[in-house]
């Protein structure tokens, strides 16, 4: 079975406040419809690249494709402020692990607050060989943030980031994740069709 874990794109997806919002157009020619789509490279589920928040951080496009693709464990952590060492408890960590917070279920808003990452949880994940981490909140770190510390300490544990994924129906687990961002040069992330595939 296969789990859509993509937050579906439309005019009233939230989008972080002022960055540009989703919109379609089609232009029909003659017998065919020709779409264009407006939007952030971090609308919606979406991949960081370490260029968002690094000035010379690799691009999206730089990031191998084996990275959003493979093992995954989803982790319950409902109701908590900090995601801690103690939500990673299981001592077989795959490469990739998504956290399930249910910190944003109303899409059409944008939340004042998410959970965030310690930078000990961040220092456990490293040590397990963790190369991916994702959440079903707009960012890893607190959304009044400047200095980001928790998205400097995944770059510099070499741990990619997935955020905004919609895990409300989904049961912790084991699954295969595909996540494959886009192929842009130079940008810094890229919207994901992000599915979990039970084993």
């Amino acid at each position: 079975m296969i789990h859509d874990i993509t937050i579906p794109m439309n005019s009233t997806l939230a989008v972080w406040p002022g960055d540009t919002a989703f919109s379609f157009t089609s232009t029909a020619w003659g017998t065919i419809s020709v779409g264009a789509v407006t939007m952030s490279c971090h609308t919606g589920t979406h991949a960081d690249a370490p260029r968002h928040f690094l000035p010379d951080g690799i691009g999206i496009a730089e990031i191998p494709p084996e990275v959003y693709v493979g093992e995954c464990l989803v982790i319950e952590a409902v109701g908590r402020d900090m995601l801690d060492v103690d939500v990673f408890i299981d001592p077989n960590l795959p490469e990739r692990v998504l956290i399930k917070t249910l910190a944003w279920t109303n899409h059409t808003r944008f939340p004042d607050e998410v959970p965030v990452l310690t930078e000990a949880s961040v220092a456990l994940l490293a040590s397990r060989g963790v190369r991916l981490i994702g959440l079903d909140v707009p960012s890893v770190d607190r959304l009044q943030s400047k200095d980001l510390p928790i998205h400097h300490a995944l770059a510099a544990a070499g741990i990619h980031i997935l955020e905004s994924l919609d895990l409300r129906q989904i049961t912790p687990g084991r699954y295969q994740l595909i996540a494959l961002p886009l192929r842009l040069d130079s940008a810094d992330g890229s919207p994901v069709r992000a599915v979990l595939v039970e084993p």
